[in-house]
Formats: C-alpha cells, sequence, structure tokens
C-alpha cells in the first residue's frame, strides 16, 4: 500500500511523500508548522508546510484551482497525499517551478524510502512533464 502518482512521479509511502514535500518547504522558505490541538485531535500529527491555509478551499486539495497560484508549488503543498488530481494547467507551472528549484534541493540520500531528495524531485518533474506533453491530468491514489 501507498501513494501511487500516475506518470512515474511518485510510487511509495504516503510518509514519505510528506516528508519530500516538507523538504521542498524548508528549501523554498515557506517553512513547516504543527498541527492545532484540533487537527491532532482528527488524527493529524505531522508538521506540514507553512501556507495561509485561510486562502486553501477544500475543492483544492483535489486539484480543483480557479487559476494556478502565484506560486504553483501551493498546489503541490496544497493538495491532498491520497486522492485528486494535477490538471495541465497547473502541471505545466508546477513543473517549471520545481525545475528552479531542484539545485536547492540536496544531492543526498533522504531518509525513510525517499531515496536522493534531488533525484526525487526530477522523477516528479519528468511525470509532471509527461502528463502535460500528453494533456493528461496526474492521478493521485
Amino acid at each position: 500500500m501507498g501513494l501511487h502518482v500516475s506518470h512515474d512521479c511518485w510510487t511509495g509511502a504516503y510518509s514519505a511523500f510528506s516528508r519530500w514535500r516538507n523538504k521542498i518547504a524548508e528549501v523554498t522558505g515557506y517553512g513547516l508548522m504543527d498541527p492545532t490541538p484540533e487537527e491532532q485531535a482528527e488524527g493529524h500529527y505531522g508538521k506540514y508546510p507553512a501556507l495561509e491555509w485561510s486562502g486553501i478551499e477544500e475543492r483544492n486539495f483535489f486539484g480543483e484551482w480557479d487559476r494556478t497560484p502565484p506560486d504553483p508549488l501551493v498546489v503541490l503543498f496544497a493538495h491532498s497525499d491520497c486522492e485528486g488530481v494535477i490538471k495541465p494547467a497547473q502541471a505545466e507551472p508546477l513543473l517549471k517551478r520545481l525545475e528552479q528549484i531542484l539545485p536547492l534541493m540536496p544531492d543526498e540520500p533522504a531518509p525513510g524510502h525517499i531515496g536522493n531528495w534531488r533525484e526525487k524531485t526530477q522523477t516528479f518533474i519528468d511525470g509532471l512533464r509527461e502528463a502535460v506533453a500528453l494533456d493528461e491530468e496526474v492521478q493521485f491514489a
């Protein structure tokens, strides 16, 4: 079991995907935040990217955006880690943004089933690029 993101973007543990997104948040200056007591009561325990969450709608978690956020990384940070899509309209700006930050990702092994931080990021970029070329949604399952 685990997360599968189509176009070979990602296959692996949900926890590894969260750690990878958190690393992106750290290297891009977003930082991380702890779950609130209310979130902990709902079963959420891990840190997550420090966004202005009040501006994120529930439908955004599943890939429904009226327009891509000014920083396309928000699409990745806000996305559910177990279902939904990234549409081509968001995938293309996201892959370009990930290419920009790729040199910031450590070129070293990451803990817990991620592999190399930078290589894993490149794999996600390559999958997004394939989906955009085919005009297909990236599926999370």
